[in-house]
């Protein structure tokens, strides 16, 4: 739990189960929600941020009613990076609540669950129904407006230190470059990241494959890089125009995303770093249970706003 000017974050990640409340996972959250009435100085706001599943959880409901019963106003939400341009599969819930008298830019959305951040952009409704949230269709159309993933990629990056005034190319773009056929094509060259091929064998057909100018990868979890199956994309190095002339996984390269540019999926700002001392597991890891910045700050920023008088 995290204090910021009268607001309290609490980033609730609790692995939701049949459990519910009596998870001991969840016994520090509900302490916290115990205190909150017996505070002299009651937080104004408070962001929760927890797994889809939780909105369905009796912990849930205990929130809510310590919230209404402490005259907090509540607007609920489920988001992903996607619904922000972002090319990264991370639906999250999130509860944003005000302590009266303080109250929302849009109250009409109080005590609501929302599943499109319409009207956090600026929109006085919201613009997808619950039922438009769920089905393929919407999120299909979603996908085409996300940027490409290779505009997060860090040797997509490093190719832009080509100059056009000097032509001069830097040592490590021109190893990416002395790969390509063409040489214009996105090619990695590093062998620290690839996916070695005792576990393409075995996993690939349970591999999430995405290419550069794919628009959608998964969600990265904490074991990461520890194994392949369920956490989270694997980016083929070959361009996915030429994936219908490979006869085998193996000719894909495929390499795990940088710790880097699991960031840069965060929208973590550029000058973002890890001390040297933290391991590359731990790096994986931390970015796997952090949050995508990219759908927490417009929410932050609506939190922050209040209704004019």
């Amino acid at each position: 739990m995290r204090q910021m000017c009268g607001c309290y974050l609490l980033l609730a990640n609790l692995t939701h189960d049949k459990k519910g409340s009596g998870d001991a996972r969840a016994t520090s959250f509900l302490n916290i929600l115990e205190l909150i009435p017996q505070s002299s100085r009651p937080p104004l706001m408070l962001f929760v941020e927890n797994v889809v599943g939780f909105e369905t959880s009796d912990t849930h409901e205990k929130m809510i009613k310590m919230l209404q019963e402490n005259h907090f106003d509540t607007q609920e939400f489920i988001l992903s990076p996607l619904q922000f341009g972002v090319p990264y599969s991370r639906p999250r819930y999130f509860c944003l609540a005000k302590r009266k008298p303080l109250s929302f830019q849009n109250a009409q959305f109080n005590n609501a669950l929302l599943r499109d951040p319409g009207h956090i952009n600026g929109y006085e409704e919201s613009t997808v129904t619950s039922e438009e949230a769920e089905s393929p269709s919407y999120w299909n159309k979603l996908i085409e407006t996300c940027q490409p993933i290779q505009h997060f990629l860090e040797m997509e990056k490093n190719r832009d230190e080509v100059t056009s005034e000097s032509n001069v190319i830097p040592p490590n773009v021109a190893e990416i470059l002395m790969d390509s056929e063409e040489g214009n094509e996105f090619i990695d060259p590093s062998t620290k990241y690839l996916v070695p091929s005792s576990l393409v064998e075995r996993w690939g057909r349970a591999m999430d494959i995405v290419f550069p100018e794919s628009k959608r990868c998964c969600c990265f979890t904490k074991s990461y890089f520890r194994y392949v199956k369920g956490t989270g994309s694997l980016l083929a190095t070959v361009p996915g125009k030429m994936k219908n002339e490979i006869s085998s996984l193996h000719e894909l390269r495929l390499r795990y995303f940088t710790p880097r540019e699991v960031a840069n999926l965060h929208s973590f700002p550029e000058d973002f770093e890890f001390p040297q001392h933290v391991s590359l597991r731990q790096r994986y890891a931390l970015l796997g249970n952090s949050l995508s910045v990219g759908a927490v700050g417009p929410l932050l920023r609506y939190l922050f706003t209040h209704q004019q008088s």
